[in-house]
This record gives C-alpha cells, structure tokens and sequence, in this order.
C-alpha cells in the first residue's frame, strides 16, 4: 500500500537517526496520538503546509505565538528591517526597552522586566531571584503545573510530562527534588498547612496564572487571590507563571483577565510573573518581571546572577514589538469570539456522537476533556482520570481532514486572529468524523 505521507516519513526516519526520539521537543514526536508526525515547511495565515504539500487549518499556533497567524505582514517586515541591520550585537539595542514599555503599560504589576531566551530560562531565573531576594529556599509548585525543564520544577508537572505520564524526570537529584514541595492545584488548604509546617523556609509559590499544560483548567474563584494572601502573610514571594498564557489570553494575560482587570472584584497582584512565546511573536524570546524592588535583586544592580549571550536578540525583539503593537484589543475580542464558537461546536459535535466530556477554558484557551461531565476537571488527578484514549482516533480524524490539533489531549487549542470563516468551516466540516472516532475508541 502507497504512503500517503511519504515525505514526512522519509523525513522522521532520517531525524531518529540523528535525534533523540527523532524531535528537539518530545510532544512532537506523537508518543501519545500514535503515527508519523508531520514536518512543516511553511505557514500562512491560519494554515501550515507538511513535507508532502498538504495544507492543515492549524490550532497549534505554534503553540501560542501566531497569535496574529503566521507570517503577519508587519511582523515579516520587522524582523526582516532588523535582519538586515545584523543578527546579533552581543550589546544593548532600543528595542529591548520599546518591548519593555509595551509589556509594562499592559501589565502594570511589572515595574522592572528582564529579557531572556526560553521560559525554562524565565522561570529558572525567577525561582532563583525568589530565593535570592527571601534567603529561603523552598518552592510550592502544583501538580500538573508545567514550569519548563528546570530540575526543582519537573516533579509532577503536566506538558509532555503528562503526555509521557513520566512521574518527573531522570538526572534530577533527591536534593533538588526535596527543595519542592508539590500540593494538588486549586487547594489552597494544602497550602495553607504547607506554610504551618514550612513557612519560614518557603521563598515563593509559583503556579500557572491559569494551568494549560495538563489540558486547560481555570482556577477556582479566589484560588490565585488566595496564593497572593498567604505568600504576602508569610513573607513568601508569588511568581506567576503567565509564559503560554501571557498575551495569549488577553491583552494583559490571564491576570489582566482577573487579579489585574480594572473592575476586578477582589484585585491581587503577583511579586513576579514569567512570560514567553507571543511575547517574542514566533522568535525565541521570554521574560520575567514584577516589583521593582525584589528585580533589581538581579546583577548588575543586585547579587543574584543570570546572564545571556542572546538576550534581547534584536531580530527576537523586533518580531515582539511588531507582534505586540498589532495585538490589539480588538484582535482578542475577535479570537475570544472565535473560541466561543470553536468550543461549542466541538462539544456539539461529542455529545451528537454521545461521547462524554467537558470543555475546561482559560480565557480564550480550551481543552477537551473526555469522560469527564460529571465534575469537570480541577486538579491534575482529575485530568489524568479522563478516558484519555479518545483523542488519539479523534486526533486522527481532525488531521486525515486537513486540521492540525495538539497532538495531546494535555494541551490547549489555540486560534488567531486570521482564522476567518473559510478556515473555520473547514474545522467545523471535519468534526462530526472526528467524534465519531471518539466515540468508537475501546479504552
């Protein structure tokens, strides 16, 4: 029987023999949907185009980035004016602080930024400034909460993690470990008794402003206000982490969404917040930030180390600006709209097949959860419950019909603002199969 992906088969083949797994990021390996994954060799718009010249309506978006669709012609003209001007400096450059403004007039709570690489190089850097600026040494994370591959954060963590159902991570050490301490999300009991026992050696909480990398799951009402109380009583720091969903999720991220909106009910502000991916509009780019005084702990104004040959890449900085300027409101109240009309349909489509799920949202961000109607999913146990074997046929399905999904169910969908109604009835057209493959999944 003839391939229909003889390319991309030709391609992973060769890339196993040169790579681990055959990927640089392991979710891209399709480890739990199954099959040969797809090389990309361009985008445009809404849509990404495979080694064998198939189009796909894409809802990865780059996992973030896209939030504009690919190859935006203002961010194409910005990094290629920058290119043109040199790659690299090894020096400062005006558009790290133009990016700078641009975050701290959306989000406020960041009185001084720091630009970096990866988010694994935000949050790293912002667990050790924590520990740093309190002289203590514990970390609270919450099972499921992904944090990057930095050793003391990967107990327990969702992204490709959960995809690999890996309990952690081999080469880190029981010491590193042992300076975590990992509570179940949305408990702020548990929190609570952890600072009874440990709060004097506790420097900081640090949890995703809402979790997107065991599926999506929305904070409970007051859980993140409650974190801002107890780390404020005890002398603890908050860190943020708002790297997948800063930007993404509105015009001032899951916070300006909630402890950070201008009529917000119960207001909280994080010390710290990390972000990533849309702040570098395609480019690698991250950033940490937060109150001045607990920043300006970092050299070369202060004694905690961090440094970067390519921070502040000016080709990176000039794709974030551009990508920033032209994120305007009137860009997420047009993608928020979408993933409205996105989600209902998907979850019209399962309960027409009779499949049993719920749909788990962060703003603009959702995920399916199968199995899961009766209670939702709150907590990483509750997302590791879910009939996970549904989504591979369903994957299968959306891709076999030209749209590129996650490839894990421990992922949230991701839209931008070129998804315009073409693209999107092509979704729509693809769904009523991919439900049905769900629906006849044997577990």
């Amino acid at each position: 029987m003839t391939s229909s992906n003889p390319r991309n088969e030709a391609l992973f083949d060769r890339a196993r023999r040169l790579m681990p797994g055959g990927v640089n990021s392991p979710v891209r390996a399709f480890g739990s949907v199954g099959g040969t994954p797809r090389f990309m060799v361009s985008a445009k718009g809404p849509y990404l185009t495979d080694a064998d010249g198939k189009e796909y309506v894409d809802l990865v978006c780059s996992w973030g980035p896209a939030l504009l669709g690919h190859a935006h012609p203002a961010v194409l003209e910005a990094v290629h004016a920058a290119v043109d001007r040199g790659l690299s400096f090894g020096a400062s450059t005006p558009d790290e602080a133009n990016l700078a403004a641009i975050v701290q007039e959306r989000v406020p709570a960041v009185e001084r930024l720091r630009m970096v690489s990866t988010g694994t190089e935000a949050t790293m850097t912002a667990v050790r400034l924590a520990r740093g600026f309190t002289g203590r040494n514990l970390i609270i994370k919450f099972a499921g909460c992904y944090h990057g591959h930095l050793d003391g954060l990967l107990a327990a963590a969702g992204s490709g993690l959960a995809t690999l159902a890996l309990p952690g991570s081999a080469g880190v050490t029981e010491a590193t470990a042992a300076e975590t301490l990992v509570l179940p999300y949305n408990d702020l009991t548990a929190v609570k008794e952890a600072f009874a026992v440990h709060g004097p050696n506790i420097a900081a909480v640090i949890t995703e402003a809402a979790p997107a990398n065991m599926g999506v799951v929305t904070p409970a009402e007051g859980f993140n206000l409650g974190l801002s109380q107890i780390t404020r009583e005890h002398g603890a720091l908050l860190i943020v982490d708002e790297v997948l969903t800063g930007f993404r999720t509105g015009y001032s991220g899951y916070w300006g969404l909630t402890g950070g909106a201008p009529d917000a009910e119960n207001p909280w502000t994080p010390d710290l917040l990390t972000f990533g991916k849309v702040i570098g509009g395609g480019m690698p780019t991250a950033a940490l930030g937060g109150r001045a005084d607990v920043m300006d702990y970092l050299a070369p104004t202060g004694p905690v180390y961090q440094a970067g040959t390519l921070s502040g890449n000016p080709v990176a900085m000039a794709a974030g600006v551009a990508t920033l300027t032209h994120a305007t409101r009137d860009v997420y109240s047009f993608i928020d709209v979408r993933s409205l009309e996105l989600s209902s349909a998907v979850s019209n489509a399962l309960d027409s097949a009779g499949v049993d799920h719920s749909i788990q949202f962060a703003g603009n961000l959702f995920s399916v959860a199968f199995g899961t109607s009766a209670n939702g999913v709150h907590n990483y146990a509750d997302a590791q419950a879910q009939e996970a074997f549904r989504y591979a046929p369903f994957f299968h399905s959306m891709l076999e019909s030209g749209v590129y999904l996650p490839p894990s169910v421990f992922e949230a969908w991701f839209l931008s603002a070129a998804h315009d109604d073409a693209a999107m009835n092509r979704i729509y057209d693809a769904l009523p199969a991919a439900a049905m493959a769900a629906a006849a999944a044997q577990g």
